[in-house]
């Protein structure tokens, strides 16, 4: 059984300045590995700024982004880049929610045609590995595949979103 990811939602306010980040406006989404799960930080392009060379230090990931206007219809605010990254920081993970968070990235990748599907094996740990590359890149990349059910495929995936979106 999947566990609950502990993701908390964007706050929608900078956490350099407390200003309210508002629709159109640009910002640095800033995630933190905190063991099981993810913390993430809004910054206003200023803050951002006068933050430095720390800035991103100690950084998961980070991608810059747009909180969407309220008329817009929601939109993909990471780019193919950012959840190549994502997926690739989380290789060599062994905690489940990280093996799911992988293997749900790995499949959206797959959606989009950036990777590729080669073939699968039982690994020494009686685990179902996917080997699979890259589209621009034929070096092999291996993801535990974690045996979720529709149900946890859905809930990882509604995190997932939720990890990557601004809501307004």
């Amino acid at each position: 059984m999947v566990k609950d990811y502990k993701i908390a939602r964007a706050s929608g306010t900078c956490a350099g300045c407390g200003k309210e980040l508002a629709g159109g406006q640009r910002f640095v989404a800033v995630l933190y590995d905190r063991g099981e799960g993810f913390e993430r930080h809004d910054y206003c392009l200023a803050c951002w700024e006068a933050r430095g060379e720390s800035a991103g230090a100690g950084a998961f990931c980070l991608w810059r982004g747009r909180v969407p206007v309220p008329e817009e219809p929601g939109r993909r605010l990471v780019s193919d880049e950012v959840l190549i990254d994502f997926f690739e920081k989380l290789d060599g993970r062994a905690e489940p929610t990280k093996v799911s968070l992988r293997f749900v990235v790995a499949l959206m990748l797959m959606r989009k045609r950036l990777l590729v599907y080669d073939s699968s094996e039982v690994d020494e740990q009686g685990r179902e590995v996917w080997t699979m590359h890259f589209k621009s890149d034929s070096t092999p990349v291996r993801v535990i595949h974690p045996q979720l059910d529709a149900d946890q495929m859905a809930e990882v995936a509604r995190q997932l979103g939720s990890l990557f979106e601004v809501d307004s």
